[in-house]
């Protein structure tokens, strides 16, 4: 008996295995313009995307962020289990990218480099700021999901870029839950409706 309880005790004691926090992203329908192929596109002029800039996140945080709209909304708070695959301005990118890809070509900046320096000229550069990305509770059971992105569309010259148009993009929708699954969920579908309503901005702006 005494073996027994000793050994119970020393089970008890080791330490518990670590909680692997939930990996979220966009889902399959985030790349859905992408696959479509270019023989399907308009010829439209090609557009350079840079890299999402997110102001006010450590850089390459990967961490689903909420708000407590009814207890100190100025605070971002955590989720500590759960995550998203890549840091949030790279996926919103992404999801951009697949957007505007179905109208047009997408080049990075090293390709615009390249081009640059091949001489064709006329490029547009299109650079993104993630200033809000995050799951906003209005009561504890209720929230939305909130993507506020400023879209800056410029044309480089030998002085640098000059702005041709900017704008900023507001997208909220309803969590189907009040937890990270729910979250994730309506910031996925934000994005998504910010990629459509910047693509139909930048098709209008420079067709």
């Amino acid at each position: 008996v005494l073996f027994c309880l000793n050994f119970l005790a020393a089970c008890s004691a080791l330490p518990a295995p670590p909680v692997h926090p939930v990996v979220y992203d966009f889902g399959p329908d985030a790349s859905r313009a992408a696959t479509q192929g270019p023989a399907a596109a308009p010829q439209r002029a090609p557009l350079v995307l840079a890299d999402v800039e997110s102001p006010g996140l450590p850089e390459g945080s990967a961490a689903l962020h909420y708000r407590l709209g009814y207890d100190d909304a100025q605070q971002l708070r955590t989720y500590q289990r759960a995550r998203w695959s890549q840091p949030p301005g790279r996926l919103v990118q992404q999801s951009v990218a697949a957007e505007l890809s179905a109208e047009r070509a997408v080049l990075g900046l090293r390709a615009a480099r390249e081009a640059a320096r091949e001489g064709n000229g006329g490029l547009l550069v299109l650079r993104l700021e993630l200033e809000e990305f995050s799951q906003i509770f209005s009561s504890a059971s209720q929230s939305e999901g909130v993507l506020r992105l400023r879209a800056t569309l410029a044309e480089p010259t030998p002085q640098g870029e000059r702005l041709r148009a900017q704008r900023v993009f507001v997208a909220r929708q309803a969590a189907p839950s009040a937890d990270a699954a729910g979250g994730s969920t309506a910031l996925a579908q934000a994005a998504r409706q910010a990629a459509r309503e910047l693509s139909a901005w930048v098709n209008q702006t420079a067709p």
